[in-house]
């Protein structure tokens, strides 16, 4: 399996059509549909449902192209790392992590070094640990940001200064707001809006002393800004960390802590072993000084 012919599968799924992608490859038809059997034949899978009007994926042909694009990005990651002057600091650094007050201390690093260095560029990924963790992983991301509960034993890294406090987003005018914190009891089968990550749910189960099936969880989420939006629609309380959502006097929302507390601790981490680009190295030293002054 040949890099090209990857870049040309994901033509064909981009263009939805052979001829298209063809002529944005600048290559024949029949050469590219040639290319696309032999790939199909190596797999042994059927990669295209060619239609009269266009070509959609299979099942097998979309999670080809996912990892298609992930050999792609990587490839070209490592080529413009190696074509680079050995003293010149520049290129890409990559940074996943999940919505959190908490991670202004990284995007103050960020702004800095962006002052110091010009030449380099900062690609930042928002997700829930699990996405974070599976592109860290995969060597997409350089770094990755998590927060408590969660198992770091696979990677190295270091704890953050703070802590976020979890708590329940819910609108003004709601019966609940008059409450300085949230208790169990009080959440009892009002509608929940939660994180989808089983972690979370985990942290969740042990704060009401069972586990999340004592709660009325109607949605879940990965990020929490859409389901902020469900709740000034009155669809349900959202638990989530506080100042995600940005609150003030014209705020139809307000956050109430949970109590007994739940907070918790933030780090970030990258894969064991890593040999960092110096850019990714030089990022890594300005966080732990200012970690240092904070």
């Amino acid at each position: 399996m040949e890099i090209r012919v990857l870049q040309y599968f994901l033509t064909i799924a981009r263009e939805e059509s052979i001829s298209k992608a063809a002529e944005v490859l600048h290559i024949t038809q029949p050469t590219l549909s040639r290319q696309m059997k032999e790939l199909e034949d190596e797999f042994q899978k059927q990669l295209f449902i060619r239609g009269n009007r266009k070509i959609t994926l299979t099942k097998d042909g979309i999670l080809l192209k996912q990892y298609a694009q992930e050999i792609i990005n990587l490839t070209q990651k490592a080529e413009r790392e190696l074509s680079k002057e050995q003293d010149d600091l520049s290129g890409d650094i990559y940074i996943g992590g999940g919505e959190s007050a908490s991670m202004r201390l990284v995007m103050r690093v960020i702004a800095s070094m962006q002052k110091i260095y010009p030449q380099v560029h900062f690609h930042i990924f928002s997700g829930n640990a699990q996405d974070v963790a599976d592109k860290l992983d995969s060597g997409l991301l350089d770094f990755g940001i998590f927060f408590d509960p969660v198992n770091l034993s696979q990677y190295d890294y270091f704890t953050l200064p703070g802590k976020e406090t979890m708590g329940v987003l819910m609108k003004k005018d709601d019966p609940l707001a008059k409450y300085e914190a949230i208790t169990p009891q009080l959440l009892k089968d009002k509608p929940i809006i939660l994180s989808d990550q089983n972690i979370v749910k985990n942290e969740l189960a042990g704060w009401i002393g069972g586990n999340e099936r004592k709660l009325n969880i109607k949605v879940t989420y990965n990020l929490i800004n859409n389901s902020a939006l469900l709740v000034e629609e009155g669809g349900g309380y959202a638990l989530t960390f506080e100042n995600i959502i940005h609150l003030d006097e014209k705020s139809t929302l307000c956050f109430r802590p949970l109590l007994p507390r739940l907070e918790d601790g933030i780090h970030i981490a990258w894969k064991k072993y890593h040999v960092f680009s110096k850019q990714a190295e030089t990022f890594l030293e300005l966080l732990k000084k200012e970690v240092n002054h904070v």
